[in-house]
């Protein structure tokens, strides 16, 4: 993964999880589930205006909303009984919001995969980590079309 391209939060998050011991990064992972930003209400019940990633196996859904200036905001919903799924969607809504779209779609896509909690999370919850991420990309990337 390239240092240059990873916008300064995301850098953070992921030294946050890398400065810890292996055991301490799924209770870090834990701690951000309960940061899940709420979405804007225009969403708080319309999943049909948010998309579904089906990469996870609890019901979490996306949207991202990109202004005028180009400046990107994430939102996402899932439930609290997949707190290690709510705490993937939070990183990244957290870690994504306020970047331009640029920077968004500059991120490497491996960028669950960084997070040093390949051994303590299942490969199938990385997975949808991943799918959130490439799911935000491809939105903004539609509504900066």
């Amino acid at each position: 993964m390239s240092e240059a391209v990873l916008p300064e939060r995301l850098a953070e998050i992921r030294d946050e999880f890398l400065e810890l011991p292996e055991p301490d990064r799924l209770q870090l992972l834990l701690e951000y589930s309960q940061e899940l930003p709420p979405v804007p209400q225009r969403y708080e019940g319309h999943p049909e205006l948010c998309e579904r990633v089906v990469e996870c196996q609890s019901p979490v859904y996306i949207v991202v909303d990109v202004d005028p200036d180009g400046v990107v905001a994430m939102h996402a919903t899932a439930p609290p009984e997949a707190p290690t799924t709510r705490g993937f969607a939070s990183i990244l809504a957290q870690g994504l919001t306020g970047l331009s779209a640029a920077e968004v779609l500059a991120v490497p896509g491996d960028y669950p995969q960084t997070l040093g909690l390949t051994r303590v999370v299942s490969p199938l919850r990385i997975s949808g980590m991943t799918g959130m991420l490439l799911r935000a990309q491809r939105q903004v990337r539609a509504k900066t079309a």
